[in-house]
């Protein structure tokens, strides 16, 4: 550790700290535009300037470390002066665009040029202008506003990965400037924009919407991936204008991804706002709540338990499972899922970690040593890719993939796409071998690309076994992490949301039997990925869901659900743990809540559901596992026997089928946000 002086004031700070860390540490608020906790320390800007006895002029805090002994003054005339001085340059070229510009009401130039500005200008020379860059259909530019501090060149360089900014010029010449004429690439470069501290980077589909005091802001979380960022969600007149990522260091930290952020204009695009009909002509036609139960009641009053079926969609909340549930064991009911039609992922619960992200998204940052099996995290999780790339720019550590795949942010070696090769692992003969005896903390991300394969069982036993031999399993580690692509099935895995019977169907024997008759009423609650391919004309098909996507097709009716903006609802994410997302505006039209729904339609069958509000629904679900109503609540395997290594693996390559990250669920699809990204990225 190390003492200094602060203000007169001895403070203690471990070696490496900065001047400035030591100078807040002291509670001295320290003004900055350049420097950031995240990101590489660049000096630009001058304005944390302290004065340091013995130095003959000021020093930028955020760049000088501390040393035993230093004697730091924050608050006399001299470095009033310096900041004044440097806020006075800043100011010399900024245009006096706060009324039109969107970062008008959280501006730190605003901020700061009130606190430590002079007040007045001497300059009375002409301001210098600069043409706009193109960034893509996301970030719109002023780049006369820029001051050069460079955040966003140093978060695309370290954070994102996508080396496409630079800084050219010198002194007034200099520019930020982008190597790629049809906007950037990546899956982050929304970040930018907040870390801008300026309104040179703003949202363009945000432009000119609102101002910040204008919005009511609600903390949620995101459903758009497996992970569940925190995020906070703005809203105007009963619309979602913009989201925000919220701090949470077990996440997302302070980021989020293109698609959490701008994929919202979907959320009023296709919606489904009353309930909808089949009618005699094979046309869809709007109806009354009433009309539509009726007609499922009559339904399922003509035919036996057996011929019934429910599937989950993987952005449905946790209470509407559990109604959903609750509807069909009244009823009897066991053909019941919430995998994908072709998933072969273990249910038991005492196998749950085979459907866990067991090391967590936090813990990725103590592994030396990552293999990746079927998985591009890239697209199917973009923050958990950052944190890859996070652990690999500190430590340099090995990463290597079966499967294949596009490039990443960071280096990968394919070691191929044979089973075998897995199998050589498995023995120990292959030279990947070498690799994981050097490693203390080896981590093995496994995809959902391997649970659509028949022998995925097989994978799944020997990567316990090489794990168990090489460190991987311990009471400070759990190295075998199972990625969901998607925000809820680990919520209907850990309910039973799933066949428990050996008669019970799967999800792909539930949508066989479907188009040949044998299951005469499907419900299926937001799923969209039915692919439904010849509907038999006995079979009757209930749609719950927030969009006219693809699961609403083929339906018989319709029922108009709410989306994570417009519900208090409980969601999962891929390392089990327990979130909560709140309701920032109501649902369009006649739409309700999902488990409301539910609840509503289980009287026109008189099997009403024992809960007419949210805390009824959650007691509810605390007999299920009491976790589930406690925010941040981890899901733990209490095992790790997780597959079998003597099923014989298939001579079948392992291939990554590439997810579509712009557009990977209803909401995404209805974005022409979304839609304008992929555009970008198809002409790169």
């Amino acid at each position: 550790m190390i003492k200094l002086l602060v203000d007169g004031q001895e403070v203690e700070v471990e070696e490496g700290s900065t001047l400035m860390q030591a100078c807040e540490k002291n509670g001295a608020e320290i003004p900055r535009f350049c420097f950031h906790d995240r990101l590489s320390i660049a000096g630009n800007c001058r304005m944390c300037l302290v004065e340091l006895e013995g130095s003959p002029k000021p020093v930028a805090s955020c760049a000088m470390p501390a040393s035993e002994g230093m004697k730091i003054i924050t608050k006399s005339s001299s470095v009033k002066k310096a900041r004044e001085g440097v806020m006075e340059f800043l100011l010399i070229n900024h245009p006096l665009d706060c009324p039109i510009c969107d970062q008008g009401g959280e501006c730190d130039l605003q901020d700061q040029a009130l606190y430590y500005g002079r007040g007045m200008s001497r300059f009375e020379e002409d301001k210098r202008a600069v043409d706009n860059k193109p960034f893509g259909p996301l970030i719109k530019t002023t780049m006369t506003r820029c001051i050069h501090c460079t955040r966003c060149v140093r978060f695309m360089d370290e954070v994102a990965g996508v080396h496409e900014l630079g800084a050219v010029g010198r002194g007034e010449d200099m520019e930020i400037f982008s190597s790629s004429p049809s906007g950037l690439g990546g899956e982050l470069n929304g970040n930018i924009i907040d870390l801008c501290p300026v309104g040179a980077l703003t949202s363009a589909p945000y432009a000119f919407k609102a101002r910040p005091w204008e919005l009511d802001k609600v903390n949620s979380i995101d459903v758009l991936d497996g992970l569940g960022s925190a995020i906070q969600i703005g809203s105007k007149d009963g619309e979602v204008l913009r989201v925000l990522p919220r701090l949470n260091e077990d996440i997302n930290e302070e980021w989020i991804s293109d698609k959490t952020r701008f994929a919202i204009d979907g959320l009023k695009n296709q919606r489904l706002d009353v309930p909808y009909i089949r009618n005699s002509s094979g046309n869809l036609q709007k109806c009354s709540w009433e009309q539509a139960f009726q007609l499922m009641a009559n339904r399922v009053s003509k035919i036996n338990s057996s011929e019934i079926a429910g599937l989950a969609g993987n952005q449905m909340c946790l209470e509407s499972m559990v109604s959903l549930l609750d509807l069909m064991k009244s009823l009897n009911v066991d053909n019941l899922d919430c995998r994908p039609r072709n998933s072969n992922m273990p249910i038991s619960h005492n196998n749950k970690a085979s459907w866990l992200f067991n090391p967590t998204i936090r813990g990725i940052e103590e592994s030396d040593l990552i293999l990746m099996i079927g998985t591009e995290p890239r697209y199917e999780a973009a923050m958990l890719d950052a944190r890859i790339r996070k652990v690999w720019l500190k430590n340099k550590i090995f990463i290597a993939r079966i499967g294949g795949g596009a490039k990443s942010t960071y280096p990968i070696n394919e070691i191929g796409n044979d089973p075998s090769i897995i199998d050589s692992i498995y023995r120990g003969d292959h030279s990947f071998n070498k690799k994981l005896i050097k490693s203390s903390k080896p981590l093995f991300i496994i995809g959902q690309n391997i649970f659509t394969r028949s022998d995925s069982i097989g994978i799944l036993g020997r990567i316990r076994e090489i794990a168990k031999k090489h460190n991987a399993f311990n009471d400070k580690w759990n190295g075998v992490g199972i990625l969901q692509n998607t925000a809820n099935i680990v919520a209907g895995l850990e309910i039973g949301f799933v066949p428990k019977l050996k008669t019970s169907l799967n999800t792909n024997k539930i949508l066989n039997n479907f188009e040949n008759g044998k299951i005469k009423f499907l419900w299926s609650l937001g799923r969209d990925d039915l692919d439904i391919n010849n509907k038999n004309a006995d079979s009757f098909l209930v749609y719950q869901g927030h969009h006219g996507d693809k699961g609403a097709e083929l339906a018989d009716v319709i029922l108009p659900g709410s989306a994570y903006t417009e519900k208090n609802a409980t969601y999962i994410n891929t390392e089990g743990r327990v979130q909560n997302a709140y309701a920032a505006v109501s649902p369009p039209g006649s739409a309700k809540e999902d488990w409301k729904i539910i609840r509503a339609f289980s009287s026109y069958i008189d099997k009403t559901l024992p809960y007419n509000n949210l805390e009824e629904l959650r007691n509810r679900i605390s007999e299920i596992n009491n976790g589930l109503t406690t925010e941040n609540f981890l899901i733990k395997a209490e095992n790790n026997d997780i597959g079998d290594p003597k099923t014989s693996l298939l001579k079948e390559e392992i291939t990554n089928e590439k997810l579509n990250f712009f557009m990977s669920c209803n909401i995404s699809r209805a974005s022409e946000t979304m839609a304008k990204c992929i555009i970008t990225q198809q002409g790169k």
